[in-house]
């Protein structure tokens, strides 16, 4: 963040910052200790003995003066990896000859492990805790789902299948703010919770991170879902900038351009709508005996090659060519080509979770339309108590918590402090300013796209994939495709990339197919990105 933009976001506050505020005791209560425990992963392959860490990263200005204590879980094997892209056939190719010691003894052996690739991983919101892709996603345990259906407590608990162990240490970052994560005081809040400063702060904890484990020879990868996809963006460029050289980005429900979210951008409505299709079929509205993969694709060609012209014309398109989209456009998301003219083609999320099961009673979830929840009462029927209720949200998050607890207390780490799931403070205060590399000016709907391409381009050896559902209606997959392409990549660097579009929605964890089909893709990403 520069001055002048610190300076307008105070203003924004309406409370400048001065330096008083530094001096404030910390808001928190003292950091614990962080524990440890010596565990082990049943995989397909077979087990894996890893140290499950909880503890705090300590993250401070390049004057000294702390800014933040980051709450992590790191999961380090020890022994029983066998997958050859990643352990020690890897360090032996890599073993400098001159360091002074022979292959069979300790040192060599820290060696060797110093090379293990590491992957950090977080949520996003902004202001979302890491849980959920911890415990529901790649993580060592997990807490089993049942496809679209509410859990209930106690939770279910697996060694999780698709586990990314066998290929990469995984460590689980908190953003500042949220889970157990403290900022040191209002002021340091403020600096980090932006797209600027965040980023800045989860590159100096992966810093700590590297050095308190004698890690800097490892190969980084960035693991981030939702926010954490944008986050992801301008981390990679950073920690380039800062001498981290990174391997690898899994960018899981990816949003690049902000403004495609605001209201009245027509982008927002193009990408919507191929998930509208994807919904409307699941619910057995339309797309009867089309293959689902094949009716997503049809819908965006619908909208590449007839809606988007349409939006684009706006009040001079006649009433022939119109009522023409209208219909076509029914057939895909099951509304009535007489709701979509009343419209303009133009259907808004929280309209389309209410209307396409109104007769049943039932209205969708939002990060997963497949969930689905009683209707309100008409009197709660405001927008944006609509667009807060989420089925898929409100069906597995309490488990996927009752989960981690669980394990901090295998792990023996104890903090009375609540555990902050979803910050929402840290949400409204959010500073969405952002200057892209290249670019001239600092804008509060940021395309943090530009931001990767940079990155790519500096480090052409960088690979990045891209995961997605057809039914994520809070990251539509139309708009990574529209992103990234607009990126105008050289074909090198396009074929660094790799797009993964499944059956799932925004945490494409909950399938049980689409974590296997996951767990596959990542292996070969791994794979390739390890080869340089």
């Amino acid at each position: 963040m520069d001055i002048e933009n610190e300076k307008l976001q105070d203003a924004v506050d309406g409370k400048p910052c001065t330096e008083k505020d530094d001096k404030k005791a910390p808001k928190h209560p003292p950091v614990p200790p962080s524990a440890t425990a010596s565990l082990v992963w049943d995989g397909p392959d077979g087990a894996i003995t890893y140290e499950a860490t909880a503890g705090h990263l300590k993250v401070t200005a390049d004057d000294g003066k702390p800014m933040a204590q980051m709450f992590h879980r790191s999961y380090v094997a020890t022994a029983g990896v066998k997958d050859p892209a990643s352990p020690s056939a890897r360090a032996q190719a890599l073993h400098p000859s001159g360091f002074g010691f022979s292959a069979g003894d300790a040192a060599s052996s820290d060696w060797f492990r110093s090379t293990r690739p590491v992957t950090f991983c977080f949520n996003g919101g902004p202001g979302c805790a890491s849980v959920p892709l911890d415990f529901g996603g790649i993580g060592p345990v997990r807490a089993m789902p049942d496809g679209t259906r509410h859990l209930t407590t106690p939770a279910k608990l697996q060694h999780n299948p698709a586990c990314i162990l066998p290929l990469t240490d995984i460590v689980f970052l908190d953003a500042p703010g949220t889970g157990w994560s403290f900022v040191e005081s209002e002021r340091k809040g403020k600096k980090i919770w932006g797209v600027d400063g965040d980023a800045d702060a989860f590159a100096r904890a992966i810093q700590v991170w590297l050095t308190e484990n004698r890690r800097w020879n490892s190969p980084v990868f960035l693991f981030g879902e939702s926010y954490g996809t944008v986050r992801n963006a301008v981390l990679a460029r950073i920690l380039g900038e800062k001498g981290v050289g990174v391997s690898g980005v899994v960018q899981l429900s990816t949003i690049y351009d902000w403004a495609s979210t605001l209201p009245g951008n027509d982008a927002y409505y193009m990408g919507m709508t191929p998930v509208y299709a994807a919904a409307a079929q699941w619910f057995g509205k339309v797309g009867e005996g089309t293959e689902p993969n094949r009716w997503f694709d049809e819908a965006c060609v619908f909208v590449n090659e007839r809606l988007c012209p349409a939006l684009v014309m706006g009040d001079r398109l006649d009433d022939e060519r119109e009522e023409s989209v209208a219909v076509e456009m029914s057939s895909y998301v099951g509304l009535s080509p007489e709701y979509l003219r009343a419209h303009h083609l133009r259907v808004e999320l929280e309209d389309f979770r209410r209307e396409l099961l109104r007769d049943e009673g039932r209205v969708m979830g939002r990060l997963d339309l497949r969930f689905t929840g009683d209707a309100v009462t008409p009197v709660q029927g405001s927008t944006e108590f609509i667009a807060g209720e989420d089925a898929a949200d409100d069906a597995l998050e309490a488990v996927w918590t009752g989960a981690f607890r669980a394990l901090m207390d295998r792990i023996g780490y104890v903090n009375p402090a609540p555990y902050v799931s979803t910050n929402w403070k840290v949400n409204e205060s959010w500073n969405w300013i952002h200057q892209a590399p290249g670019t001239l000016e600092s804008v509060p709907a940021p395309n943090v796209a530009l931001d990767m391409g940079v990155a790519m381009r500096r480090n052409p050896s960088m690979r990045v994939c891209y995961i997605g559902g057809r039914y994520d209606a809070a990251t539509p997959y139309w708009n990574l495709i529209h992103d990234t392409s607009a990126l105008f990549l050289p074909d090198g660097l396009r074929k660094q990339q790799e797009f993964h579009l499944y059956g799932c929605g925004h945490m494409s964890y909950v399938d049980e197919e689409t974590l296997e089909a996951m767990a596959r893709d990542l292996r070969a990403f791994y794979a390739k990105a390890l080869q340089g």
